[in-house]
């Protein structure tokens, strides 16, 4: 990779960067500064990208929670606290949230829940649920959620 990035290359590279993918400005950002950029002109590029509309905190946050959902199917718990981690505020994250129907979250949510129980082959009752568990709460879901259908996979083996 090259040193030193005129304004205008480092700007047709990050407009490439940011038309493959959505980006939020914390990633475009570290980019810019693995480029060798100063503070200035990472803030002349933002701005420019902004206004071309190449980067929308929103559109990445919607973008993001409906991805990690559908392909990865992650709970609103771990969507959020990766949101957070990324910089996007509170008010985008609700909006992006919202992009995930309850009818897709709880689908979603009982197909996986339904498959982790079948895959765990602990005879221990309380290994399996405890097992079945910090899987879906690593995935992000809620522990009421958990809670509840762990005891109907439990009642259903027993009968």
């Amino acid at each position: 990779m090259k040193d030193v990035f005129t304004i205008k290359e480092a700007i047709q590279k990050i407009e490439h960067y940011c038309a493959y993918q959505e980006r939020c400005h914390q990633e475009v950002e570290q980019k810019l500064r693995n480029m060798k950029m100063d503070s200035d002109e990472i803030d002349h590029i933002i701005a420019h990208l902004i206004n071309e509309n190449f980067l929308n905190e929103e559109r990445f946050a919607c973008s993001f929670a409906r991805g990690k959902h559908r392909i990865k199917h992650w709970g609103k718990i771990r969507i959020t606290n990766e949101l957070k981690f990324r910089g996007i505020n509170q008010t985008l994250i609700n909006i992006a949230l919202k992009e995930i129907s309850q009818e897709e979250y709880y689908s979603t949510f009982d197909t996986l829940a339904n498959r982790n129980w079948e895959s765990i082959m602990e005879k221990n009752a309380l290994k399996k649920r405890k097992k079945f568990c910090d899987f879906m709460l690593r995935r992000g879901f809620e522990s009421n959620l958990i809670y509840d259908k762990v005891c109907e996979l439990e009642n259903n083996n027993t009968k």
